[in-house]
């Protein structure tokens, strides 16, 4: 093997990529002083030890697929900042940062040697619009904490192999998780929030803000009146993709969906997500609510209520309408 950059496809080893990139020779995301790079090295049995296997979707957008890959730390919530979170840190910020994302997959053993074989993938970047998600999964000690899943896109080439797809789910697992399991938790660098810098993702949109600071007052509400609040982490069957609910609150058994804006367009995707969780819950058969930071117009509140659909809104400090009177 020499010590040259990869073509996607080819095997080498963690050795050989540290004389071409430089970094250091341990660790799932290695960054280097001497290139401008950030190398991510995947191993499918280390993610089965916690349940979960980094990879491809099986659905591609107009943009392509995406590649789900887990960030660093194996124990408690994982993070941005702090020693726990530069390897993280390093993926979110890689384009301000001016580096590449190199990812290697491992494959086997070196003949002769305990050293592990690795192939090289190619060359991604962060998915613009959703950069990463955040889910509950196993840490070592067996607790449930925080994980953060980058979505990766490729940049030209990359070695596909089926071996590395998302398993797609057999059945239906619905997993009940903590109401803060959300990107809006996760307190990035504060290098990110510059105006200038160019960004690794889409600054977040006015409404997407509005989304995250509406739920999360709403939250706040229900808890102040009494109330449990969870969110629904969801893999349907034949997918290998996880979706996560808006709030679900557990005293009242009522789903939420929360939007930024009381537009048509958002009223409407409320009521296709509520539909599409509704059928995974349990209990079964919930009241569904539309969660909005104002009242909207009169055909939309007709539209709710014709589809037996609750209507929650914000006014001045308080929350007006919805199924839960008790939280009034």
């Amino acid at each position: 093997m020499t010590a040259k950059k990869p073509a996607p496809g080819e095997i080498t080893t963690r050795a050989a990529m540290q004389e071409v990139f430089g970094g250091g020779p341990q660790g799932g995301i290695i960054t280097s002083r001497t290139s401008d790079n950030v190398l991510i090295y995947n191993d499918h049995d280390a993610g089965s030890i916690f349940g979960y296997k980094d990879g491809w979707l099986d659905e591609e957008d107009e943009q392509g697929r995406i590649f789900e890959y887990t960030g660093a730390g194996t124990e408690g919530d994982q993070t941005f900042l702090g020693r726990k979170g530069v390897g993280n840190k390093a993926i979110l910020q890689h384009v301000e940062d001016g580096n590449a994302l190199r990812l290697f997959m491992a494959a086997g053993k070196v003949p002769g040697s305990g050293a592990k074989q690795q192939r090289y993938i190619g060359e991604f970047q962060l998915d613009g619009e959703q950069p990463y998600v955040v889910r509950e999964a196993l840490d070592v000690k067996n607790n449930m904490r925080k994980v953060i899943v980058f979505r990766l896109r490729p940049v030209g080439g990359v070695d596909y192999d089926d071996a590395d797809a998302i398993p797609k789910a057999g059945k239906t697992v619905v997993v009940p998780v903590a109401a803060d399991v959300t990107t809006s938790s996760m307190v990035e660098p504060e290098s990110r929030k510059t105006a200038s810098a160019p960004r690794s993702s889409v600054p977040d949109t006015q409404i997407e803000r509005r989304e995250s600071e509406l739920s999360e007052a709403y939250e706040a509400f229900l808890r102040r009146h009494g109330h449990e609040v969870k969110r629904f982490q969801i893999k349907p069957k034949g997918s290998a993709r996880t979706l996560l609910s808006d709030l679900y609150d557990v005293t009242e058994g009522v789903l939420y969906e929360c939007k930024g804006a009381a537009r048509r367009d958002a009223v409407r995707m409320a009521i296709g997500q509520l539909l599409d969780y509704r059928r995974h819950i349990s209990p079964e058969n919930p009241t569904l609510a539309v969660l909005l930071p104002s009242k909207p117009e009169q055909d939309l509140c007709d539209l709710l209520e014709a589809e037996r659909i609750a209507l929650v809104y914000r006014e001045g400090e308080t929350f007006v309408g919805g199924p839960v009177a008790s939280a009034r």
